[in-house]
């Protein structure tokens, strides 16, 4: 055998023999004699093995040729299309989506093969695929050449008729899942590579297994608008794709959400604020024992951003949580029993831990405050535990009833466990909010009120001082309802 033979016999590639040998001869004659006849046979058997992809996720819209084993997740309609040629057929094309563990892809299936696809092809099949990687419409696509199932492989991705949020994996295409909306975001726009501005928007989902983001894209984004915290959707042809690490379930132009009358139970899973530490991105929850009014500051670009307070308590502790951005627009009032997810656990003032929620939390109210503390009443007289299992709230909810109860009738515990009197909430309130602080930052915005930033939080100062935009300041007095009366500014 010759060396041709040789680099040819150690290559797994449907390419025949003597294509292979006239690329080598190619070669040769390209590199004007730099190269013999073993070298360039190895060159070429490099461009072959670089065309092997190893998963979903090596392929790659540069690539030529490429082959690679996927499940069959969905099987398009055959669609018809006319050729520029005159007297041409007419044209097929099925588009099946497949999948292995590291993601998913398109494969365009033409004309013969578009035909066999619908009568021979079965969501789960394997299919062994040969075709060139391109751009497509909806992202990445492999136009396919050549197509066979291979029975005796195995492909680790599950394609199920209905999913819960446990079920979604990495590739997973076509799916259809009921939760409940926990949480919505406004539309958002971009412009897109090509210059057309395209639109985002997201819903948080959960059921009883978990929750997971729904992206909306495009004519699908204004759909965020139409649902509230609370009422059960249905996803459907949906897929799932990763994002920082995390499981998103997407819906492009062939998805749907719409409402549906069905029970789903979202539980969710809290961290005690006692066992919160700096650093940490954990879900949290409690009843709300304190809320400050929203304040808004200018950023150094020129925009103008927001930030709300508000403190939760728990079975084991409180903890005052920053909500920014749109998240300062949601309604949350004293005593309503929330769950924050995905917020940042922050070293706030006087060594004190803050929680921030940021675009990638959710706020879920899962009772509003009248409710919360009626079951809180019946809980403290022995009337049943029905709030807690109501809302799945588990530990947290009996001392957030208990706090949020509290919160609204004025019945706080002191040292002596005695009660505040009748001042009611408002008295309670005033009682834990007023307090003497220090606060550092700089300011954002002049006038009545001064409001200042220390990079992490912003706070509403009342003082007759003259000041600067973008001056440091330390002041320090009694903050109340969220705003600090400056006894001193230095």
């Amino acid at each position: 055998m010759g060396v041709i033979e040789d680099v040819y016999g150690d290559l797994d590639t449907d390419v025949e023999f003597e294509e292979f040998e006239a690329a080598v001869e190619d070669k040769v004659e390209q590199m004007g004699g730099l190269a013999d006849e073993e070298t360039a046979a190895m060159l070429i058997a490099h461009e072959l093995r670089d065309e092997e992809a190893d998963t979903i996720a090596d392929i790659e819209p540069g690539m030529n040729d490429v082959k690679f084993l996927g499940k069959v997740t969905s099987i398009g309609e055959v669609r018809t299309f006319e050729r520029d040629e005159e007297d041409a057929e007419e044209g097929r094309v099925c588009n099946v989506d497949v999948a292995d563990a590291s993601g998913s892809v398109r494969v365009a299936l033409w004309d013969d093969m578009a035909a066999a696809a619908v009568e021979e092809l079965e969501v789960g099949q394997v299919l062994r695929v040969m075709g060139r990687p391109k751009e497509g419409y909806s992202g990445l696509e492999v136009s396919a050449d050549k197509v066979e199932p291979d029975e005796d492989a195995e492909v680790d991705v599950q394609v199920l008729d209905t999913y819960r949020v446990e079920d979604l994996s990495l590739g997973a295409s076509d799916v259809d899942l009921v939760g409940q909306v926990l949480d919505t975001d406004s539309v958002r726009t971009f412009d897109r590579d090509d210059g057309s501005e395209g639109r985002v928007a997201n819903l948080t989902v959960g059921d009883e297994t978990g929750r997971v983001r729904v992206t909306l894209w495009d004519d699908k984004a204004g759909l965020a608008d139409e649902f509230e915290a609370g009422e059960v959707v249905e996803v459907g042809d949906g897929y799932v794709r990763e994002r920082d690490g995390d499981l998103e379930l997407h819906v492009g132009d062939r998805g749907t959400v719409e409402r549906v009358d069905e029970d789903v139970e979202y539980v969710p899973e809290t961290t005690d604020i006692a066992d919160l530490e700096i650093g940490e991105t954990v879900d949290v929850g409690g009843g709300v024992i304190e809320t400050d009014p929203k304040r808004t500051f200018d950023r150094d670009d020129g925009s103008e951003g927001q930030v709300r307070n508000v403190r939760i308590k728990d079975e084991t502790g409180e903890i005052r949580v920053a909500l920014w951005g749109d998240k300062a627009d949601r309604e949350i009032d004293l005593a309503d029993r929330v769950v924050f997810t995905d917020v940042e656990i922050q070293d706030g003032w006087q060594d004190d831990l803050e929680a921030s929620a940021n675009w990638r939390s959710t706020v879920t109210v899962l009772d509003e405050g009248a409710e919360a503390a009626d079951g809180a009443s019946s809980a403290d007289s022995g009337s049943g535990d029905r709030g807690a299992e109501d809302t799945g709230l588990g530990a947290f909810a009996e001392d957030g009833q208990k706090a949020a109860a509290e919160a609204v009738s004025g019945e706080t515990t002191g040292d002596g466990g005695g009660s505040a009197g009748s001042g009611g909430a408002a008295a309670a309130t005033a009682e834990r909010s007023a307090e003497e602080v220090e606060f550092t930052g700089t300011v954002v915005q002049t006038g009545d009120p001064v409001v200042l930033d220390d990079g992490q939080r912003t706070k509403s100062v009342e003082t007759d001082a003259s000041l600067r935009l973008g001056e440091e300041i330390t002041v320090r007095g009694t903050e109340r309802d969220g705003t600090i009366d400056a006894d001193d500014v230095f």
